[in-house]
């Protein structure tokens, strides 16, 4: 499975962005998939995650309210809704996935990892 994440830009402080991460190669409806990112000289934090099953979801403490995860099994595509973004989010956002059940963010338990988009919250 190949994790292709599109949709990342300039936004301005306040403003909204959507993140798509299509999956080839396979379809992802036996993966939970989440959202990760990363800002220069920091570590890979997880932001969102959504299960493979009843889509149950799950989000960091800091986007809670103003980010959504959803999938399209159908399209293969798993979204990220941003919404009252604020600049210290400017970060490389990726999509990271992995076989199985539950939904949990930390990076280890992913073994499938697209190259990431940028997103840059101008001040």
């Amino acid at each position: 499975v190949q994790l292709v994440e599109s949709g990342g830009g300039l936004v301005q402080t306040g403003g909204s962005l959507r993140l798509s991460c299509v999956a080839s190669g396979s379809t992802i409806d036996r993966y939970a998939v989440a959202w990760f990112r990363q800002a220069p000289g920091k570590e890979r934090d997880g932001v969102a995650v959504i299960n493979s099953g009843v889509r149950s979801a799950a989000y960091a403490d800091s986007v809670k309210g103003r980010f959504t995860i959803s999938r399209d099994n159908a399209k293969n595509t798993v979204y990220l809704q941003m919404n009252s973004m604020k600049h210290e989010e400017t970060a490389v956002y990726y999509c990271a996935a992995y076989e199985g059940l539950g939904y949990v963010l930390s990076a280890s338990r992913y073994n499938l990892w697209g190259r990431g988009t940028q997103v840059t919250v101008s001040s």
